[in-house]
């Protein structure tokens, strides 16, 4: 299926003229499930000017062998309230949030073979978290997923999507949030030095609910991630919190589109990276759409890059597109800089050695966004991680 305008709940056939509307932005343009539908990539496209392409391992032009062996799904047995199961691509759950909008998701789409399913009852409140470890088995080849967060009505939960091991990897996310939730999401890529994963998580936001998403992106040779999301009604919200660190050589990317197509909606974009080593690159690129419908709307996005060595890159780029003046609020911001020399001026005149020092600036920089996961097992092997990796430059 091909769609030149914004997708809507799918039925894997064609559409009615009817059900088509005007594209809003540039990468809006096509949705499609077929990977023919989308040329081939060149690196001079605006949505993919800063990836390089030579080092997604042919993820991108459909000359990827594929893996002996994929990643394997890890998880304990489901809380009450929760099910995880594996479905065919044909369960009519499937591509119903999410229809991709470049190449690589629809290849990801085409070429997984299933998709596990995480679904959380209507009314279910779960205390504990629900952890599914994504582990690589090796980067030679091209492996696929997909997988389908369900989360009913007024349910309440923790899902943490943990990513290990070495992979060559594009895999798509759909997260459905029912009316009322509330819902935590965490995604870590903490992969071994030579993975690679290109993957799209789309998000859908019932009336009154409320997702926070937080995503944490360390390990891996390159790690390139889309995440979009629409609202379903109003008064829902979307927190989305990010943070990563570059070392030398790798290339951290991270894109969001958020979608205000319905009144009284909020959403709170986050993102903080940090870099050191030569060539360390990090690119964030927020986009929000205000459309003329979404009166009400109360949003902003910031991003803030910390460059702790020479050689190290960050690009920022955020953008506002608003079609309607009747909203509450719009603002966004980027900042990239080396060691605030006040801070660090002010550490030492209290007897604290400058190396310590450039430490405590650092761990504040990222303290509040790692105070936001909840699980406190995961939030402590990521700060010491952060440690470990300050050590190396002697920071």
């Amino acid at each position: 299926m091909t769609t030149n305008a914004l997708a809507r709940p799918h039925s894997h056939g064609a559409e009615a003229a009817s059900d088509v509307v005007p594209p809003k932005t540039k990468s809006q343009l096509l949705r499609s499930f077929d990977v023919a539908d989308f040329p081939a990539l060149n690196g001079r496209e605006e949505d993919w000017r800063f990836t390089p392409l030579r080092r997604l391992r042919h993820l991108h032009d459909g000359a990827w062998t594929a893996a002996p062996a994929g990643p394997v799904h890890e998880y304990g047995d489901a809380p009450e309230g929760v099910t995880i199961t594996r479905v065919a691509k044909d369960d009519a759950r499937i591509g119903s949030v999410l229809v991709p909008f470049d190449r690589i998701s629809a290849q990801a789409y085409t070429a997984a073979e299933e998709a596990l399913v995480v679904s959380v009852a209507r009314n279910a409140v779960v205390t504990e978290p629900v952890v599914l470890r994504i582990e690589g088995k090796g980067a030679e080849g091209a492996s696929f997923g997909h997988t389908f967060l369900e989360i009913g009505e007024s349910a309440e939960v923790t899902i943490v999507l943990d990513h290990a091991g070495s992979v060559t990897l594009a895999d798509n996310v759909e997260i459905a949030v029912g009316a009322n939730a509330k819902v935590t999401v965490v995604t870590v890529a903490d992969w071994a030095p030579d993975a690679v994963q290109v993957q799209h998580q789309k998000a859908r936001i019932g009336r009154d609910a409320t997702l926070t998403h937080i995503s944490v992106s360390l390990g891996g040779d390159l790690v390139r991630q889309y995440v979009s999301a629409e609202f379903a009604g109003p008064n829902a919200a979307i927190d989305a919190y990010g943070i990563y660190f570059a070392d030398s050589g790798q290339h951290l990317e991270h894109r969001q589109l958020v979608d205000h197509g319905v009144p009284d909606c909020r959403s709170n974009v986050n993102y903080r990276g940090a870099l050191q080593g030569a060539d360390a690159h990090t690119v964030w690129v927020g986009d929000v759409l205000i459309q003329d419908v979404a009166t009400g709307t109360e949003t902003y996005e910031i991003n803030r890059n910390l460059v702790l060595t020479d050689g190290a890159r960050a690009d920022s780029v955020p953008n506002l597109e608003i079609e309607t003046g009747e909203i509450l609020s719009a603002g966004h911001a980027s900042a990239t800089g080396r060691f605030d020399d006040e801070q660090l001026f002010y550490l030492q005149s209290r007897g604290i050695p400058e190396e310590s020092a450039r430490r405590l600036v650092v761990r504040g920089f990222f303290a509040e966004l790692l105070e936001k996961i909840p699980v406190e097992p995961i939030r402590v092997r990521l700060h010491d991680s952060i440690e470990e990796r300050l050590s190396k430059v002697g920071i």
